[in-house]
C-alpha cells in the first residue's frame, strides 16, 4: 500500500450557483438534488491516517449542522478509493448490521494507530517475497467486512485494482456490482487487491461467477500502479453512468462540471524534494532503478505520475472552467504514525494552495483562508443540500 505523490486536499467545487450537497443510502434516495458528489482517497499505505484525520474533521462539521449521527456516507453519491483509500472507502460505505455505516470517520485512525503495527510489522519484513506477508491484514479485512458483497455499500463506490495476468486496470463499483454478476466481489477480497502494492504485499487471487455459473478469475494487485488518485476514475465513471441514463441522483449533462462537488484527499508524501536529477540518472543500471540509496525510484516515478497527472488533468478541466479558486492542494511527509496525525491536523491549518499545472508546485493562495475553512464551508455545501433532497 506505499506510495508516492501529492498529499492533496482539493476540494473541486465548479458550482454555477450555491447549491451543494448531500445524500441518503441509495435504498432511501428518492428526491433528486442540485449537485453530484464525489469523495476520492488516494493509496499511500499507513498515510491513511491523513486523510482520516481530514474526514473526521469534516465530520465533526457535519455533525455540527446535522447532529451527532451524520456520517460521511451520507453526503456523497459517489466515494473512490485505491489501495489504503480503498480500504478507507469500504470502512465509510459499507453497512454494519443496522445497515448504518460500519466507520464513523472518527473510527478510520483508531483501526490504523489499532492495526497497522500488526499489518506493517517492523520486526517481521521478508527478505525474499514481499515485504510483509499480508496475513494480518486478510484476516482483519475478512473480519470486518464477512461475506459482504460489492453492491451492498450503501453509497456507490469505485475502487480501481490491476491484473496482474491480464496486464489491465480493474475497476470495482457498485454500479457495475448491480448489473454484472461477475463483478459483485466480496468487498473484503477488492479490498485486498486494491492494497496489495508491489514489493509491499502479495498479489491476490480470487474467483467469481457469471450468470451462467462458469468462473471468472482475478490475479489482481494494487490499484494505485494504474489509479493511485482515483479522482478520474470516479469522474469517468459517472459520466458513463450520465450517457447510459443511469445516474438518477441529479439532472446533469455529461462533462457539466458546473454540478459537481468534488472532495480530494491525497497520502503521499512532498514531491518536490529534487532527489534525482538527469545527469544522475543517465548512469544508472536496472539496479539502480530499483533500488538507490534506500528508495526505489521506478516505484517513486509510477506512483508520482499516476497520481499528478490525474491531479493536473482534473485542475486543468475546472480552471478551464473559471473554477480554479475552488482547488485547494497541500503537501506532506511522513514519519511514523503519531507524526501523521499531526501532520493531518496541521494541514488544515494550512492556507489553501492551489497547482500550477505547468511546474507542479503548489501555491498559497491569497484571501481564501486555510484548508480548515475551506472544509468548514464544504461541509455548509454538503449539509444545505442534504436538506435539499430531504425536502424534496
Amino acid at each position: 500500500m506505499k506510495a508516492t505523490g501529492f498529499l492533496v486536499l482539493a476540494l473541486l467545487l465548479a458550482l454555477a450557483s450555491a447549491h451543494e450537497c448531500a445524500t441518503k443510502p441509495p435504498a432511501v434516495r428518492t428526491t433528486k438534488g442540485n449537485t453530484v458528489t464525489v469523495l476520492s482517497i488516494d493509496g499511500g499505505g499507513i498515510r491513511g491516517i491523513i486523510p482520516g484525520t481530514i474526514l473526521a474533521f469534516l465530520e465533526s462539521k457535519l455533525q455540527e449542522l446535522d447532529g451527532p449521527d451524520a456520517r460521511v456516507a451520507d453526503y456523497f453519491d459517489v466515494i473512490s478509493g485505491t489501495s489504503t483509500g480503498g480500504l478507507v472507502t469500504a470502512m465509510l460505505a459499507a453497512p454494519d448490521k443496522d445497515n448504518k455505516p460500519l466507520f464513523a470517520a472518527s473510527d478510520v485512525n483508531k483501526f490504523y494507530f489499532e492495526h497497522g503495527p500488526k499489518i506493517f510489522p517492523q520486526d517481521n519484513a521478508s527478505a525474499t517475497g514481499p515485504k510483509y506477508d499480508g496475513k494480518y491484514l486478510r484476516s482483519i479485512i475478512r473480519e470486518l467486512l464477512g461475506n459482504m458483497t460489492t453492491n451492498r455499500t450503501l453509497t456507490d463506490v469505485i475502487i480501481p485494482t490491476f491484473d496482474i495476468k491480464l496486464l489491465q486496470p480493474i475497476i470495482f463499483s457498485t454500479s457495475d456490482a448491480r448489473v454484472k454478476f461477475s463483478k459483485n466481489a466480496l468487498l473484503a477480497d477488492v479490498c485486498i487487491s486494491t492494497s496489495a502494492a508491489p514489493t509491499i504485499l502479495p498479489a491476490h487471487y480470487f474467483e467469481t461467477t457469471y450468470e451462467d455459473g462458469t468462473t471468472r478469475s482475478f490475479n489482481l494487485i494494487d490499484g494505485g500502479v494504474a489509479a493511485n488518485n482515483p479522482t478520474q476514475v470516479a469522474l469517468t465513471q459517472i459520466f458513463n453512468e450520465i450517457l447510459k441514463g443511469n445516474f438518477e441522483f441529479i439532472d446533469i449533462k455529461p462533462m457539466d462540471t458546473t454540478k459537481m462537488l468534488v472532495l480530494s484527499l491525497g497520502t503521499g508524501a512532498a514531491k518536490l524534494e529534487a532527489k534525482y536529477n538527469a545527469s544522475m540518472v543517465a548512469q544508472w543500471s536496472p539496479i539502480n532503478w530499483i533500488f538507490d540509496k534506500g528508495a526505489t525510484p521506478l516505484i517513486d516515478v509510477y506512483s508520482a505520475s499516476s497520481a499528478d497527472m490525474v491531479d493536473i488533468q482534473v485542475s486543468s478541466l475546472f480552471q478551464s472552467l473559471g473554477a480554479e479558486k475552488n482547488y485547494l492542494p497541500d503537501i506532506a511527509t511522513t514519519t511514523n504514525m503519531e507524526a501523521l496525525a499531526d501532520i493531518g491536523n496541521k494541514l488544515l491549518e494550512k492556507s489553501v494552495a492551489r497547482v500550477n499545472i505547468d511546474t507542479g508546485a503548489f501555491e498559497p493562495v491569497v484571501g481564501e483562508g486555510t484548508n480548515s475553512d475551506a472544509l468548514t464551508r464544504f461541509a455548509k455545501l454538503l449539509s444545505d443540500e442534504r436538506k435539499i433532497r430531504i425536502a424534496n
